[in-house]
């Protein structure tokens, strides 16, 4: 049986920055769309293809306001609209055939810098859909 995993060190940068230590959650998704081609031939039975492909990577920042760290990094340097590249691997250390790392482009769509109650930690959750291919490389 296989092992299960349980994510502590994940690695997630944008713009070539390692932007880890500001991130909780990170999430990579690719999906395809649903194409029907269905016809009478087919006995009632739906038929399918897979279509444009399309995916997005998730995080949950907690965001820092001090000079040149992160707010500074998501709002000047990457900056609204723009497209960045990115990589994500599930443990902070090189890519291998058991670390695999995702690489690709994304859109940056939506940027929060201050989010919260009064007592609450000042933090953002974020989609960037992906802009190309997402590849999955082991070195």
């Amino acid at each position: 049986m296989a092992t299960p995993m349980v994510l502590t060190a994940a690695y997630l940068a944008l713009g070539g920055t390692d932007l880890s230590a500001y991130t909780s959650k990170v999430e990579i998704t690719a999906e395809v769309e649903e194409k029907d081609v269905t016809t009478f031939a087919s006995l009632g039975w739906k038929a399918l293809l897979g279509g444009l492909k399309s995916g997005s990577v998730s995080v949950m920042w907690k965001n820092d306001i001090t000079d040149n760290l992160l707010d500074e990094i998501l709002w000047n340097t990457l900056g609204l609209g723009s497209v960045s590249t990115f990589e994500v691997r599930a443990i902070n250390t090189t890519a291998t055939s058991s670390n695999p790392k995702y690489t690709g482009s994304c859109l940056i769509k939506a940027l929060t810098p201050i989010s919260g109650s009064v007592g609450d930690v000042n933090e953002q959750s974020q989609t960037f859909p992906t802009s190309g291919a997402i590849t999955r490389g082991t070195s």
